[in-house]
């Protein structure tokens, strides 16, 4: 029996790290919001490696957090051990990570949405959605609860008809054997939304005290470390270590014997899984011709003594998993305290999205996360973030946000998942951005805080924090530019020693600072002149006087980017109705509805001739435009002269 439980403006369904971003933004913005979740155990739980960051994915985390996004926050007041990855290339390429303590993680987060004015906490499965008039109107529980709403951001990660598997075993599971959510696919399929399967794999934990780390390689944190949030404040530290480990032929031969009791090699799992995170029995197929691969052993949190055994994820059966785990140096005697497993779980083709994550053709309802067909807690997060701002911003008659390609990753992840889709799970990487070198985390907050401010996620401490940090960089930048360092002894001796020729004339500032050796720390030391500066604005400074000609060149090619993108196209055009348009062209058009030219030239079986072909169309329909107005409009008969019979 259903009975009626009440009425919100927006319904989130899953609290992982998509749903919460979703929620937070969502209810901070003034809409009233519900988010549910299968246990209140498991709200911003991690599955896989207790981690936030990455290559390419800490920039993600930078830019959730410049828009107002909690993520960066959790991860700078849970971390374990923090190190900046890249350090030996350019900046564009510049990833922040941090081990995080699982545990903390989700008290903090928890303690965060229940603090939340505005925002609904519910433990509960949705098992439907309703729907009238092309639009979202309900959702309703297992326990026949009906909801009223105006707006629904599904965030269901990998709990959606979830089966885990373990060698020939296999059961209906969410991660971490938690229940999954078993009905909602049914009316979403309802609805008309197509679903797939995919798939992931979570490696073991171990257990600290049968692990020998004296036969492992230290890997220790940063000594200055650089915070996620660009508001956290007051000095970090690292509060353990995480180790490096190798399988070796004898592993890869304990795996070659019971491929066939793999269900990925078996057949019995149906699911595609991410290209760049295969299991250990897929490393060993694929690259047959590699004698060792790469593991890390890290830490769960502070807390507890299990490890989480990074890089080797794998569904074997348990005994294989043992075996093969003891022929590594450290792990002779290791004991398993969860066993690793795949799991498969149901997702969308986000092409069937707009760029706003709202389904086309069903208004009111929003996807974001792994039910979109990435992986990843930081993809994750980064559209919940932009659901929520939506669907808040649906409900409030505003326009909804779309954040461009060029001005941060969130807008490449979501151009790349709606106008190109996913054939298996999608991770972001800097190679996925033409822009990268304007992309960096440094500069988040100078890209995104603005838009923040202006969406109404950045409150007015971050907002000032933010200005007098980027007035900094701007006067020094201005100063720099006009400085010239007299030749010195210590000026030359720091020359020599960096291995660059000395100078015996005046010198810009700048002209020093583009040699590659030198840094802006050490010559601001032999300036008398230079300001004390936060650490973050050095770091800006130096990267735009060393990049400024590569960087003119990516704004040039963002220039000719957003000439297309200011080219409309309608929802409404009939793209199999525009002559010379090709065949394929025309049906990749009509599924996906690109809303300007530049997306429509991203859409993988779109031809440049076939933009050359709307170029084309869209200027003869302006022209029939401008010919219409200038028709004379046909006048009413009393306007005429004439008048009604009854007045003549």
């Amino acid at each position: 029996m259903e009975y009626q439980a009440g009425s919100y403006e927006v319904a989130v369904i899953g609290a992982g790290h998509a749903g919460i971003e979703a929620a937070l933004a969502a209810a901070r913005l003034g809409a009233r919001t519900i988010l549910f979740t299968l246990s209140l155990d498991a709200i911003a739980n991690m599955p896989c490696n207790p981690s936030i960051g990455g290559t390419a994915k800490g920039c993600l985390v930078r830019e959730i957090d410049a828009l107002g996004g909690e993520m960066g926050k959790a991860a700078d007041a849970t971390f374990l051990q923090s190190r900046m990855l890249n350090r030996g290339k350019g900046p564009a390429v510049h990833s922040l990570r941090v081990q995080s303590d699982r545990r903390a993680y989700h008290a903090y987060m928890k303690q965060v949405l229940e603090k939340q004015e505005g925002l609904t906490l519910k433990q509960a499965e949705v098992a439907a959605i309703g729907a009238g008039n092309g639009r979202v109107c309900s959702v309703t529980t297992a326990l026949g609860a009906c909801y009223q709403v105006e707006t629904v951001i599904i965030c269901s990660g990998t709990y959606l008809n979830g089966r885990i598997f373990v060698g020939e075993y296999s059961e209906n599971s969410g991660p971490d054997g938690l229940h999954p959510c078993n009905t909602l696919s049914d009316s979403l399929r309802a609805h008309g939304i197509p679903l797939r399967r995919f798939k992931t794999g979570t490696p073991a934990r171990l257990s600290r005290r049968s692990i020998d780390f004296s036969a492992l390689e230290e890997q220790p944190g940063d000594e200055e470390i650089v915070p996620f949030s660009f508001m956290t404040e007051g000095p970090l530290e690292n509060k353990v270590l995480c180790h490096i480990g190798y399988t070796n032929e004898a592993t890869h031969a304990v795996i070659r014997e019971n491929l066939h009791r793999s269900p990925l090699y078996g057949g019995k799992i149906e699911g595609i899984g991410p290209r760049y995170c295969p299991s250990i029995e897929d490393k060993v197929v694929r690259f047959s011709d590699k004698p060792r691969h790469q593991f890390f052993v890290e830490p769960m949190g502070m807390d507890t003594e299990e490890m989480y055994l990074q890089g080797m994820s794998s569904s074997l059966p348990e005994e294989v998993q043992i075996a093969l785990y003891r022929t590594c140096r450290g792990l002779e005697h290791v004991e398993i305290m969860r066993n690793a497993y795949a799991i498969e779980y149901d997702c969308i083709d986000p092409l069937s999205l707009l760029p706003t994550l709202e389904f086309i053709g069903l208004g009111g309802l929003y996807g974001a996360g792994q039910f979109n067909g990435t992986s990843g807690y930081e993809e994750a997060a980064a559209q919940g973030l932009l659901a929520g701002v939506n669907a808040a911003r649906s409900v409030q008659g505003k326009p909804p946000v779309i954040l461009e390609r060029a001005g941060s990753y969130i807008g490449t992840l979501i151009d790349d998942l709606v106008t190109k889709g996913c054939n298996e799970p999608y991770r972001m990487m800097t190679s996925r951005s033409e822009y990268r070198l304007l992309l960096r985390q440094d500069n988040a907050d100078i890209r995104l805080t603005p838009l923040g401010r202006e969406i109404g996620l950045v409150d007015d401490r971050r907002y000032h924090a933010f200005q007098e940090k980027k007035r900094l960089r701007d006067e020094e930048l201005k100063r720099i530019g006009r400085r010239v360092l007299p030749p010195s002894e210590a000026l030359n001796a720091l020359l020599v020693s960096r291995g660059t020729a000395p100078v015996s004339t005046g010198t810009p500032f700048t002209a020093l600072l583009r040699r590659p050796q030198l840094g802006y720390r050490e010559l601001a030391a032999l300036d008398p002149e230079a300001p004390a500066l936060p650490a973050a604005v050095e770091e800006q400074v130096e990267i735009e006087v060393k990049y400024e000609g590569y960087i003119r060149k990516q704004l040039a090619q963002v220039e000719q980017m957003r000439r297309l993108e200011s080219h409309p196209l309608s929802e409404q055009t009939d793209y199999r109705s525009i002559p010379g348009l090709r065949l394929e062209a025309a049906e990749k058009l009509m599924r996906i509805r690109p809303l300007s030219l530049g997306q429509a030239s991203r859409i993988s079986g779109v031809s440049p001739a076939d933009i050359s072909v709307l170029i084309i169309y869209l200027e003869a329909e302006r022209q029939k435009r401008e010919r219409m107005k200038e028709l004379p409009v046909r006048q009413k008969p009393e306007e005429r002269g004439y008048q009604d019979d009854t007045n003549r």
